[in-house]
């Protein structure tokens, strides 16, 4: 009887390590976090600790419902906190990174960096 894949002692850089990785990971890879605008909201807050709604936009370079709707969702997931406050009489936005994002961020990246460590793999 042929043994399964799973069963099988696989030779690191096989095609079936790399099929391995790919049908491991690409299913856990986060979807709310998977989408460009929402991947470069939460790395851009990650790496700091307050960004205003403003300057998010400008470094995305995206409008402003573009960047509303896509905050929203991640606001919506726990994933970041939305500070609304007004300077004199302008209304200010400022938008973190919760703990929950910030661990969902982390495991995004593990699976992605699991993918591309299979995928270097020589055959």
């Amino acid at each position: 009887m042929a043994r399964s894949n799973a069963a099988r002692n696989l030779a690191p850089g096989s095609q079936d390590v790399k099929l391995a990785s790919v049908r491991k990971d690409i299913p856990r890879l986060d979807r709310l976090i998977h989408e460009r605008l929402r991947l470069g909201i939460v790395s851009a807050l990650a790496a700091s600790r307050v960004l205003t709604f403003s300057e998010l936009k400008h470094l995305l370079d995206t409008t402003d419902g573009n960047l509303s709707v896509h905050a929203r969702k991640l606001e919506e997931a726990g994933y970041i906190e939305c500070a609304k406050a007004f300077e004199g009489r302008i209304p200010r936005s400022t938008y973190s990174l919760t703990s929950a994002g910030r661990r969902a961020l982390e495991r995004y990246l593990e699976h992605m960096e699991a993918l591309v460590r299979a995928m270097k793999e020589p055959e």
